[in-house]
């Protein structure tokens, strides 16, 4: 059998790898009642006239299980950055001392706990939805394809087989959203 090139399959695969990089690196972001220097990876500062990532301007430390702190580098920055965490919707607050902003990490409430499962379940969708995405991509191809002069049977089975990569990484979402709910849920 000739090898088709039209699709790319190793492409689609890797763009559909990305989106479960982007969902791994959303789901680090939600607090689970546990402090991580990820949580803040989301929170973007006003600094300088553009919007900074906050690890860019200071150094982010996990002293102790429940506790975070930010050693803002230029003292200028210690308003923008303490306004963008009571800001980022992460439901911690805030303490200054001097260039360095504390947070410590509150026990998860119930509801908060429900909330934050919604927000895993959120971010699954959109990774689902980038995969489809992908997955459209590659079947508009073979179309095109089959449009060219493509073989019918080559274009089923190159559709079978974007099909299967597609169900294989919305499987991967699903997972990796049950397991992100169960350790939100933790007490």
């Amino acid at each position: 059998m000739t090898e088709i090139t039209e699709v790319d399959l190793d492409d689609l695969e890797r763009r559909m790898e990305g989106a479960i990089t982007a969902l791994r690196t959303e789901f680090a972001s939600l607090r689970t009642g546990r402090a991580s220097a990820s949580m803040l990876d989301p929170i973007m500062v006003e600094a300088y006239g553009q919007k900074t990532p906050i690890n860019q301007i200071g150094t982010v430390n996990v002293p102790e299980s429940r506790m975070l702190t930010v050693n803002i580098w230029d003292k200028s920055l210690v308003g923008p950055a303490e306004k963008a965490i009571r800001n980022s919707g992460l439901g911690i607050n805030p303490q200054l001392n001097g260039t360095i902003i504390m947070l410590p990490i509150p026990d998860l409430n119930e509801e908060r706990r429900q909330e934050l499962t919604k927000v895993a379940a959120q971010y699954a969708e959109s990774a689902r939805i980038a995969i489809r995405n992908v997955r459209h991509h590659g079947m508009d191809t073979l179309k095109k394809a089959l449009a060219d002069g493509m073989g019918e049977d080559d274009n089923k089975m190159w559709h079978d087989e974007v099909q299967e990569l597609t169900d294989k990484y919305v499987t991967n979402v699903d997972k990796a959203l049950e397991n992100k709910q169960e350790e939100i849920m933790q007490v």
